[in-house]
């Protein structure tokens, strides 16, 4: 098998509970900007998914949350505008 043989896998959607971590600086307001946006691109978003961390020196939070994933098109809005806020350093 070669380099060229490996496909990076298939998601096919819609794809319920898709993880989407944002790692930020942490900071008044971060999870709950991660939700508005989140609402905005996966309606019916659950809240309730998330789940947030703080890097050891407190620095950084980073947010997990799950959605119903509907399309590439829908993931590459989230990303976009995620990291349009200037405050999310990285999108997984």
């Amino acid at each position: 098998m070669t380099d060229t043989d490996v496909q990076a896998p298939k998601i096919e959607f819609p794809c319920e509970r898709y993880p989407i971590k944002v790692i930020g600086e942490a900071g008044e307001g971060f999870s709950d900007l991660v939700i508005e946006i989140m609402q905005r691109h996966a309606p019916g978003f659950d809240e309730t998914t998330l789940v947030s961390r703080d890097s050891r020196n407190g620095r950084f939070l980073s947010v997990q949350v799950l959605i119903t994933a509907t399309g590439v098109e829908q993931l590459q809005a989230i990303h976009t505008d995620l990291r349009a806020t200037g405050r999310v350093h990285m999108v997984l």
